[in-house]
């Protein structure tokens, strides 16, 4: 089972999300990097779908998880696509190469959105917390 997991939105260790602390307890974190994608707000957090433009890229850090097949099974469900999730899900959760900052290229898990993204905003930038910042005030505060 792969080891690796990619995380771009309300997992990344700035947030401050509750689910993040589950992640840093049972993962490390090997670095940043970027996927081939687009990012997009999806209400209070983001949504990736895969691109074959190489300038569309979507910013985040990668991990090493411990006990993968436990860890994931509780990402899964916070993510909306575990075993108990209404079909059609929101993420699926798939494999994509995601190269570091330091150039090495590593195939993560990553939960890419599954929706229509027709009329959401995009985040050209392609890093969450940057747009979070730029948008942020009363109320704003990540999904739980």
């Amino acid at each position: 089972m792969n080891d690796h997991l990619f995380v771009y939105g309300t997992l990344l260790s700035g947030v401050g999300h509750s689910m993040h602390g589950v992640l840093a307890r049972h993962a490390e974190l090997v670095g940043e990097g970027f996927f081939n994608g687009r990012l997009y707000r999806v209400g209070h957090y983001p949504g990736a779908v895969p691109s074959r433009e190489p300038d569309d890229r979507v910013f985040g850090e990668v991990y090493r998880l411990r006990e993968a097949a436990d860890l994931l099974f509780k990402l899964d469900e916070y993510e909306g696509c575990g075993p108990t999730a209404v079909a059609p899900a929101e993420y699926v959760r798939t494999t994509a190469r995601i190269t570091l900052t330091n150039e090495t290229i590593v195939h993560a898990w990553i939960y890419v959105y599954n929706k229509p993204i027709h009329g959401l905003e995009r985040i050209r930038s392609g890093f969450f917390l940057e747009s979070r910042a730029k948008r942020s005030g009363p109320g704003d505060a990540p999904i739980a």
